[in-house]
């Protein structure tokens, strides 16, 4: 994309000079007050909302693909058309009409979202849908089955006490104490009202009857299905720690876990990182920033070398220890008494309370009982759908062939899984849509963002090209010459771009 013009505060009402927009290229400024941006593709001209709404991400720094704006933050993506999101964001932005006249360019009346036409029930249609999960996906696969038209009920059973809600914060900005509590929920309360999606909560699924297409619940309750999806997610690995207060453990995965964490912060001073994954990194950070001591204890002896390596691991490993933080790396907690943690290399750590963060395993159990197909996941094809017709999985428990490589990957992030949720949808629907697309993750850790599109299970060269130490880097991961992911430091063009050009490579 052209950089965007200077003056943000442009009337776009008031005409732009069409030589000012090149083809592909992108002016800022404002109609009626809104921040929007105007667009040229081609002979074609838009004019839609300037922010991201997902997190606000400006859009005028992100990158035009065909008639779509893609936000430099998170990958959401958004139609130039129609406004109309694709995850990680949920609600489409404002459009514009724009006329030409000349050699000028106007901004016009704002344009209402074109109504939701239900379209008549087809075969192809299920006579209802039941979605087993409350997280990512399911909500995104519930959405989008509404934007779709669908008009069959559509129920979703989640085992959680809490409603969806936006999972990446709760290991960042919520738990560091910057983002408010209302801020997580990804959808109001009213909106399963408004949108006739029943959300039962608490209710965990103990059985599944294929041949009967029906589910119960632990409290005897069953509900009939006409297509099913599997959204069971994974459970935090729950390390025995001999001696350990019960009292003292803590994971974190949901908004209760995350809450239970911020609880104990008044009267701690030490806490425990117990794993160095994303999450235990994060929650580092988080508390860090909360003024607390941090101790990370991990077996390996680089953070995150197995899936960003060496040099970004040990980047990472820096920054964390610039802000104070203290690594005992290539050691495990053998034992606790009371606040003292004796670790398998000799040293004791102090700590009030002990965050384990030592990974998640996908919630089979369902899936196993019932027959279908599983193999370290749910398999499911490029439909997504399972070895049962009418049974979809998706997220964190969905294994599914990787176009870019052929293999098999199951692939634990949250925008993969809202994005499967919302092609698993569309495939209830007959639709056939095959996912294909690239996975994205990003991590947050003070002030240092990485994003990283692709999969790269192994390989066999790493280049990086920029400092890692200056926070503006592109690092690439090749098997046999071939791009399997990249991750960038401060360069979320590039970012996007190299999403884009595996998309087109696959």
């Amino acid at each position: 994309m052209a950089n965007p013009d200077d003056t943000t505060g442009r009337d776009l009402t008031l005409g732009v000079a069409l030589q000012d927009l090149p083809d592909g290229g992108c002016l800022q400024g404002q109609v009626a007050g809104e921040d929007a941006i105007l667009v040229r593709r081609g002979d074609a001209l838009f004019a839609v909302g300037a922010s991201c709404s997902h997190y606000h991400g400006p859009l005028a720094e992100g990158l035009i693909v065909d008639d779509t704006v893609r936000c430099p933050w998170h990958h959401a993506c958004f139609s130039l058309r129609t406004g109309e999101a694709t995850a990680p964001a949920l609600d489409s932005i404002p459009c514009w009409r724009v006329e030409r006249a000349g050699d000028t360019v106007y901004v016009r009346e704002r344009q209402e979202a074109p109504a939701k036409t239900r379209p008549a029930a087809t075969k192809s249609h299920p006579a209802s849908v039941v979605i087993v999960g409350g997280g990512a996906a399911g909500l995104a696969a519930a959405d989008m089955l509404r934007r779709q038209g669908y008009a069959g009920p559509v129920t979703m059973l989640s085992s959680d006490a809490a409603p969806p809600c936006d999972r990446p914060n709760l290991s960042k900005d919520f738990l560091a104490g910057t983002a408010p509590e209302e801020w997580i929920p990804l959808r109001p309360a009213e909106y399963f009202d408004e949108h006739h999606i029943s959300l039962v909560l608490g209710a965990r699924v103990a059985a599944l009857d294929i041949a009967q297409h029906r589910v119960t619940v632990e409290d005897g309750t069953t509900y009939d299905f006409g297509a099913l999806l599997l959204a069971t997610g994974a459970d935090p690995v729950r390390l025995e720690i001999p001696g350990a207060d019960p009292g003292r453990l803590c994971f974190l995965r949901s908004l209760a876990d995350s809450r239970a964490i911020v609880s104990r912060l008044a009267s701690a001073r030490r806490v425990l990182v117990v794993g160095a994954s994303f999450i235990g990194l994060e929650a580092a950070a988080a508390l860090r920033s909360r003024g607390l001591d941090v101790d990370v204890v991990a077996p390996e002896q680089q953070p995150l070398a197995r899936v960003l390596g060496e040099e970004l691991g040990g980047f990472l490993r820096g920054v964390h220890e610039a802000h104070g933080v203290s690594f005992h790396l290539g050691q495990t907690v053998e034992k606790m008494e009371g606040r003292r943690a004796t670790l398998s290399g000799g040293d004791t750590v102090e700590a009030d309370f002990v965050v384990v963060g030592a990974g998640v395993r996908p919630d089979l159990s369902l899936a196993e009982r019932a027959g279908l197909a599983v193999d370290r996941g749910i398999v499911v094809n490029e439909y997504l759908e399972t070895s049962v017709p009418g049974i979809f999985a998706a997220g964190d428990v969905a294994r599914y062939p990787d176009p870019r490589t052929g293999q098999r990957v199951r692939i634990e992030h949250w925008v993969v899984a809202q994005r499967q949720g919302q092609t698993a949808a569309r495939n209830m629907l007959g639709q056939r849509q095959p996912f294909r697309d690239v996975p994205f993750f990003w991590t947050q850790q003070y002030d240092t963002q990485v994003s990283y599109v692709g999969h790269a299970e192994g390989w066999d060269e790493i280049k990086v090209e920029g400092s890692l130490q200056g926070g503006d880097a592109t690092v690439t991961y090749r098997r046999e010459g071939r791009v399997l992911a990249t991750a960038t430091l401060g360069r979320d063009i590039e970012s996007l771009r190299a999403e884009l050009a595996m998309e087109r490579s696959s």
